[in-house]
């Protein structure tokens, strides 16, 4: 059970709106175009707003009919209603589209545009964004788990086409259909791991420990705050995490369960010294300068990593959509600012569930 919002918009002379008779006419006209296709209209309200106009009016089921036409010449049309799971929609896209085309004649409109309904509310979400913040919709039809860890919301629904997506706190992670996303972060056919000391900072879904398992290291740590990410994708996604997430030591790894910045620390003291650093956490924000708490929170990690790195050791970690070139930029300047001077690599691979292309980063010491 959700509500439907339709979306139209129309772009006429702007005339048309600032004139009074002309804009009589316009709400005239556009009111009895839709007393044809929402049988039962009735006008609830109208005003003025500065130069443009808004009228509501409820129609069959409930309907609520929201137009606006602004003094640029824009009209928009919103017709939101409730929509039961066993009832028919109030309006088809195809029935819509006809609507379109009967207003877009009968204001004279130079362009117009529908949208499908968006759906809004239910059990599961439908929605995400792209890194630049525009928005996608997918093909969800299930809501596999949900919990709150004492960190983050965590989700698992079931796409069509992406089978079970990872979600966290309402932006998608992972899907079964990412794999690519793991071959591109570890640079597979490209880096050998076999014999090698790695850590992982973060990782919960379990993907990128289980493909590394694959390549035979020596030993891999893998450092994740959240249990409840790790439970879940141990239960519903296993086609990428494998088994490795059922126990939390094995012959040739460990997951340890707490704050990596602090594991981090404590290696630093040690002395220990790694091959390889995954930074599998958070995205570069997107920002117009490196300020604020998840930029401290990156640099802390890169200079902290950069610590137990071999002197012929790497981080590897991925970035943010190739739409962000600003933020790629001001990572890139982070990095020529760290503790100790590095060199990196970029590359880019097309992840499904982002539906964008990725940017990944191969870093490693002067």
């Amino acid at each position: 059970m959700v509500a439907h919002t339709v979306l139209l918009d129309f772009t006429i002379p702007d005339n048309i709106i600032i004139d009074p008779e002309k804009r009589s006419n316009l709400k005239s006209t556009i009111a009895n175009v839709l007393c044809e296709y929402l049988v039962g209209l009735k006008l609830l309200m109208e005003s003025n707003l500065d130069g443009s106009w808004i009228v509501l009016y409820t129609g069959p089921r409930d309907s609520l009919v929201t137009i606006r036409g602004y003094t640029e010449g824009l009209v928009t049309l919103n017709i939101e209603y409730f929509k039961r799971d066993d009832e028919a929609p109030l309006l088809t896209f195809e029935s819509t589209k006809v609507l379109e085309v009967a207003l877009q004649a009968a204001v004279f409109a130079t362009r117009s545009h529908t949208l499908i309904p968006i759906k809004r509310g239910g059990p599961f979400e439908r929605y995400y964004p792209t890194s630049d913040e525009r928005l996608l919709e997918y093909d969800i039809d299930k809501l596999v788990f949900d919990a709150r860890s004492p960190y983050q919301k965590v989700q698992i629904v079931h796409s069509k086409s992406l089978g079970n997506m990872l979600v966290l706190d309402e932006l998608q992670n992972m899907s079964e259909a990412d794999l690519i996303y793991t071959e591109t972060l570890m640079q597979r056919g490209k880096e050998s791991y076999v014999g090698k000391e790695i850590v992982i900072l973060g990782g919960g879904d379990g993907g990128l420990l289980w493909e590394l398992l694959k390549e035979k290291p020596k030993f891999v740590t893998m450092l994740e705050i959240d249990d409840i990410v790790m439970k879940a994708c141990s239960q519903h996604m296993r086609s990428v995490c494998g088994d490795c997430l059922d126990k939390r030591k094995g012959d040739n790894y460990e997951i340890i369960v707490g704050d990596c910045v602090k594991a981090l620390a404590h290696m630093i003291e040690e002395g220990r010294r790694f091959d390889y650093v995954f930074g599998d956490l958070t995205d570069i924000p997107i920002g117009k300068t490196p300020q604020g708490d998840a930029w401290d929170f990156i640099r802390l990690i890169l200079n902290s990593s950069m610590k137990v790195l071999k002197p012929t050791g790497k981080y590897m970690t991925h970035g943010n959509g190739a739409s962000c070139p600003e933020s790629l930029k001001m990572y890139e300047e982070v990095l020529s600012q760290l503790c100790v001077p590095v060199t990196f690599s970029k590359t880019c691979a097309f992840v499904p569930s982002f539906f964008e292309d990725w940017i990944f980063y191969q870093v490693s010491l002067k």
